[in-house]
């Protein structure tokens, strides 16, 4: 019942049009009929909660009704989130300062609020940092973010009035230096692993984890050009390729030429362990991606993700046996 409900929702909202481009996509990759695969389509997003996005992107067209119902779909995610988070410490998480906050003991790096907070503090804040990050407080998927160098103005008045102008709610962040390590495979953005973790009866679990690297920008998320590539759990050894969302895939990074699969995360149990420890702050939020960064005095928390994306878990590339991530959630 809660698939249909799900999926007369969608209906409303959804892109018929991207949903038909997608069927004529993948008409002329496999030679099946358009009919059959907006029937096709249809039932996967009954039975296993799967948009047309999801049909694509884990390519279902390829895999037996067995397989499918290994996935983590749209639909699956957001029931995944229902049962394990309260809506109402969404907040925590939405808003960068007041998880910046709650976490601080996580975060270690020295961070200020612009709005209501007195323009000579932000000013102060500036002053220390010639360099640092401009977030949006309830941005995601690394939108809106700014580095900004105080030297390319001519004031930090100037700087401040930017900041300020308009709507904007910024956050403004020290720069993170990450481990020499993780640098080396792509410098010019902080590179973070995500860990997904499930809190259940008290105890967390730790579900999985995922290397996002950046390309070419300074933020790693993958669907703002970043890359993505599958870590072992237990070890921190990055076990594939890289992909990026056009389905690129890189053995090496594309401008260092760092190799990527078989890289190990310095401080791998320290990391693990913080975000076991951090999963039991807020019990009611049981089901988190955390964000983290591996810095050379260990790993630190960058954001946590009330919503963790399930796109980069399961990409075909990455499962070769046809295999999605839904059993390791059912814990």
């Amino acid at each position: 019942m809660g698939n249909i409900k799900y999926i007369l929702k969608r209906l409303k909202t959804m892109d018929k049009k991207a949903m038909f481009e997608k069927i004529d996509s993948i008409h002329k990759k496999t030679g099946k009929s358009k009919i059959s695969l907006l029937i096709d389509m249809q039932r996967c997003a009954v039975k296993y909660g799967a948009g047309y996005m999801d049909y694509d992107l884990f390519e279902m067209y390829n895999l037996t009704p067995a397989q499918r119902d290994t996935y983590i779909t749209r639909g699956r995610n957001n029931a995944l989130i229902a049962k394990y988070n309260d809506k109402a410490y969404f907040h925590i998480f939405e808003n960068k300062d007041e998880f910046n906050e709650l976490f601080k003991d996580y975060i270690k790096r020295d961070w200020i609020k612009v709005k209501d907070t007195p323009k000579e503090d932000v000013i102060a804040f500036m002053q220390r940092h010639n360099v640092f990050m401009a977030k949006p407080i309830d941005g995601g998927c690394g939108h809106g973010i700014e580095k900004i160098h105080t030297d390319e103005y001519e004031s930090l008045d100037k700087i401040y009035n930017k900041l300020v102008e308009g709507n904007n709610n910024y956050e403004l962040e020290e720069v993170i230096k990450q481990h020499s390590a993780v640098s080396a495979i792509y410098p010019d953005a902080i590179n973070t692993v995500r860990v997904v973790t499930i809190l259940k009866d008290g105890v967390p679990h730790v579900i999985c984890a995922y290397f996002r690297i950046g390309n070419g920008k300074f933020v790693d998320n993958f669907n703002s050009g970043g890359m993505v590539a599958p870590v072992n759990e237990i070890t921190g050894e990055v076990i594939d390729r890289a992909i990026d969302k056009k389905k690129n895939l890189y053995e090496t990074h594309p401008q260092t030429g760092a190799k990527i699969k078989g890289f190990k995360f310095p401080d791998w149990d320290k990391a693990i362990n913080m975000c076991k420890e951090a999963s039991k702050v807020v019990p009611q939020m049981a089901y988190v991606g955390w964000d983290v960064c591996f810095t050379p005095d260990g790993p630190i928390f960058v954001e946590g993700n009330e919503f963790p994306g399930h796109d980069i878990y399961q990409l075909p590339e990455h499962t070769p046996n046809k295999i999605g991530m839904m059993p390791k959630f059912n814990i």
